[in-house]
C-alpha cells in the first residue's frame, strides 16, 4: 500500500544555527540568548504584524546539550516561521552586533527550509505568569536534532524523494511502536548556500525512547544518499519559546 506523503507546512521555516565564540561559556550564551536577544526578536516580529515587513508567527530556539566533553560545531538553533522565505542578506547577522548575544556568538546566516510535520505531538508549554508570558522555556522531553548532509555529488531531489516516500514512513512507524510523540522534517530551500540538505527532529518522552528506537529501527536505504561523517546529531531537553 502506498503511503501518502506528509503535507508541507505553509510558508517557510527559517533556521539559524548558532555557535558561541571560543571565549564564551555555554551559560553566557544561554543568558544572553534568552534575556538579551529573544525579547528583541519577539518585539520586532510582533511589531511587523499588519505592515509590509516579514512577521514570524512562531519562534522557538533549541539548546543543544554537550555530550562526553566533545567539541560541537553548533550550540543551538533558532527557528522562525514566516509566510515566505526571507531574502538572503548581504552579510551574516552579528558581523555588526546590535545586542550582547550577537557579541558572544559567531556571525550566523538564515537558512530557509520547507517543513513537514509528520507526527504532530503536543509539546508542554506554560507561559510565565509573574513576568511577560514570553520568552519562556519548556522541557520534559528528549529531543534529537539531525542535520543531514548530502553525499558529495549526490542527487538532492532523489534524497528528498526517498526521505519523504520511504524514510519518513519507516521512522513514523517506529516512532508509533516505541512511544515517540513528535517527528518533524525540514528540507533546505537553499541548495547553493547551505552545508546541510535538511533537518530532522524527533521527540521522545525521555532518553530511553531513543534507545528503544534504535532497537526497533531497520535501515531503509536513506543512508545511501547522505554523507554520514558530515551529518550531525544533537541531543536536547529544553527549548526557549518566543512566539507560540
Amino acid at each position: 500500500m502506498t503511503v501518502a506523503r506528509p503535507e508541507a507546512t505553509s510558508g517557510a521555516k527559517m533556521v539559524y544555527l548558532i555557535k558561541r565564540r571560543a571565549e564564551t561559556s555555554r551559560e553566557e550564551l544561554i543568558v544572553h540568548w534568552f534575556a538579551n536577544h529573544m525579547r528583541g526578536v519577539i518585539d520586532r516580529n510582533l511589531g511587523n504584524r499588519g505592515t509590509d515587513q516579514p512577521a514570524a508567527d512562531h519562534y522557538v530556539a533549541t539548546l543543544f546539550d554537550p555530550r562526553d566533553g566533545a567539541v560541537h560545531p553548533w550550540d543551538g538553533a533558532a527557528q522562525l516561521w514566516y509566510d515566505a522565505p526571507l531574502p538572503r542578506p548581504a552579510q551574516a547577522s552579528g558581523v555588526e552586533p546590535y545586542d550582547t548575544f550577537q557579541q558572544v556568538v559567531e556571525p550566523y546566516w538564515p537558512w530557509a527550509t520547507r517543513e513537514y510535520v509528520v507526527i504532530d505531538g503536543a509539546l508542554p508549554l506554560k507561559p510565565l505568569t509573574l513576568n511577560e508570558p514570553f520568552p519562556c522555556t519548556r522541557s520534559g522531553f528528549f529531543k534529537l536534532t539531525f542535520l543531514i548532509a548530502l553525499k558529495e555529488g549526490g542527487d538532492r531531489q532523489a534524497l528528498f524523494d526517498h526521505w519523504l516516500d520511504v524514510h519518513v514512513p519507516n521512522v513514523r512507524e517506529v516512532m508509533g511502536k516505541i512511544g515517540g510523540f513528535r517527528y518533524v522534517v525540514s528540507h533546505s530551500l537553499e541548495p547553493d548556500t547551505e552545508p546541510y540538505a535538511g533537518m530532522a527532529e524527533l521527540y521522545f518522552p525521555n532518553e530511553k525512547g531513543w534507545d528503544d528506537y534504535r532497537a526497533v529501527f531497520e535501515p531503509d536505504g536513506f543512508g545511501d544518499f547522505i554523507d554520514a561523517k558530515a551529518t550531525l546529531r544533537f541531543h536536547s531537553g529544553t527549548e526557549m519559546v518566543g512566539i507560540e
